[in-house]
């Protein structure tokens, strides 16, 4: 068995397949690995496992990153409209959810399917339950001991993912990669993922576990979600409180408009009008499931009383609580329920256009390794989609 390759992928997750499968359509002869079993592992379980494969509506603004421009040369030179395509001629059915979200109406498994079917026709050579012990350079590339195999590549790249989900077998391994190689890497964290709270606001809040409402939730800088926000037995989850995980900071408190479709003033004001003896719980609970808005009450955050008890300064008071209801996080669920890494390989040592590091030729780095986190939504299938091609056309 020939050990000797152009090309080695280590990491059979998103990127790591469409790279290897992009890389053999060059002609090389090329190689993936994985310590898993199987393939794709996180593409199955992804959206319900029906995968949230990309976006009708992508662009560099959707990514987190600590150089805002390193993703628009491999977004633009691999697209969602690419992606879409390569669905499209697999005959894939899929659909369209809130925000453009794109998902497959069968299965997941076809996304995997589709993937290796392409990388069984570019030729690639797959090895699974396979671990790589030690990486060398030397003058002709790059040479792995794995099991108990030695093999040999001109390029090497590390689609080896975050730390997201350690269950299906997530590892620092391509950080380390990096740091053999004299690559920074930035610190992670846990991105697009539950918070958990206090102990007392935990307690107060338990009981409206499983209730979900429409919310809208602003970033540090500026970006507004506007998504439902899920109480939980331990916490805060939903789309909404997802995405706004990805922007938040320990310590940080998160302002929730708890009424984005209401205009709770002008409700207020006329039913103080036309039912002055109508309680306060009764007339929001128009608004908000009456659980919640009991819950505020014995928290103090609101009074219940008749209406015509208000005085003006009093509603404007209460609109402005509910339209900004703050709540200090304990912190997130981690890595555990996260479903991707914050931080990773450091971009400024990477071409934009090649994926390669610029200090080590042939090594290359593709996916969710990287500082690139995308928003909810499809953002970060498309990101390995992208940055896997890329890769692909220069390994």
């Amino acid at each position: 068995m020939s050990n000797k390759f152009d090309v080695v992928v280590i990491g059979a997750g998103a990127a790591g397949l469409m790279c290897a499968a992009e890389a053999g359509k060059r002609g090389r002869r090329v190689l993936l690995v994985d310590n898993a079993k199987k393939p794709g592992r996180k593409i199955l379980i992804s959206g319900g496992g029906r995968c949230n494969f990309t976006n009708y509506d992508v662009t560099a603004h959707n990514y987190l990153c600590h150089n805002p421009h390193f993703v628009k040369s491999a977004l633009s030179q691999y697209t969602n409209w690419d992606f879409i395509s390569l669905v499209s001629k697999y005959a894939i059915d899929f659909e369209e959810r809130d925000h453009g979200q794109l998902f497959c109406l069968d299965s997941a498994k076809q996304i995997v399917e589709m993937l290796l079917k392409e990388c069984e026709l570019a030729g690639v050579t797959q090895r699974y339950r396979t671990d790589i012990h030690s990486i060398e350079k030397n003058e002709s590339g790059f040479c792995l001991h794995a099991n108990t195999d030695v093999i040999e590549c001109e390029s090497l790249v590390v689609a080896t993912g975050g730390l997201s989900m350690p269950k299906l077998g997530a590892t620092p391994y391509g950080y380390q990669i990096a740091e053999q190689f004299g690559l920074n890497v930035l610190p992670t964290s846990a991105g697009l993922v539950p918070f958990t709270l206090h102990k007392q606001d935990k307690q107060d809040l338990e009981a409206l576990s499983g209730i979900a409402i429409p919310a809208e939730i602003t970033a540090q800088d500026g970006t507004v979600f506007k998504e439902a926000l899920l109480f939980t037995h331990r916490g805060l989850s939903g789309p909404s409180v997802l995405q706004i995980s990805s922007f938040w900071q320990a310590g940080q408190q998160v302002a929730i408009n708890l009424v984005p479709d209401a205009d709770v003033m002008e409700l207020l004001t006329q039913s103080r009008e036309k039912h002055p003896n109508q309680s306060l719980k009764n007339t929001l609970a128009k608004v908000l499931p009456k659980r919640l808005v009991e819950v505020l009450i014995e928290r103090k955050e609101l009074q219940d009383k008749p209406l015509k008890q208000f005085n003006p300064k009093e509603i404007v008071a209460m609109v402005a609580h509910l339209e900004n209801w703050q709540i200090l996080p304990n912190g997130t669920e981690g890595y555990r329920t996260a479903e991707v890494t914050l931080g990773g390989v450091d971009t400024d040592q990477l071409s934009s256009k090649t994926m390669q590091a610029k200090q080590v030729p042939g090594l290359y780095f593709v996916g969710e390794v990287m500082d690139v986190t995308g928003w909810l939504g499809g953002y970060n299938f498309q990101w390995a989609w992208s940055s896997g091609y890329v890769a692909g056309q220069h390994a």
